[in-house]
């Protein structure tokens, strides 16, 4: 299987909510490294999974709304801890969204907000 890769960085701010989480209860900034994968079996006529400054593009312009926002102000999270493992999924819906892969059959982020702590989201594509 061929994977496609790009990586991005985000600084955002969030506060969780729901348990004792210490310091994290309050808002504070995460640099957050994200990487935006696609998978597939397939290279089209050029020997591309996917064109990788469209996955460049989409991600750039996907990420503005995020970038130096309260991820719990964000319709995304409405209702939703804004945990990490949550922005990886919003990010990786966010991202696919209007990118033409037609060899690829899955969709994956990662989300890093420390040099030791990460969470990933994946999921199949139609």
């Amino acid at each position: 299987m061929y994977t496609v890769a790009v990586r991005r960085e985000l600084v955002a701010r969030h506060f969780l909510v729901g348990g004792d989480f210490g310091h994290e209860n309050s808002p504070h900034a995460h640099t957050y490294r994200i990487e935006f994968r696609l998978a597939g079996n397939t290279l089209d006529e050029h020997g591309f999974l996917v064109d990788i400054d469209a996955v460049a593009g989409r991600m750039d312009a996907a990420l503005p709304r995020f970038r130096d926002a309260l991820l719990n102000d964000l319709p995304e999270f409405r209702g939703l801890n804004p945990s990490v493992e949550h922005l990886a999924r919003i990010l990786c819906r966010a991202f696919r969204t209007g990118l033409t892969a037609p060899g690829a059959l899955e969709a994956a982020v990662t989300v890093r907000e420390s040099a030791d702590a990460w969470a990933a989201f994946s999921e199949p594509l139609a």
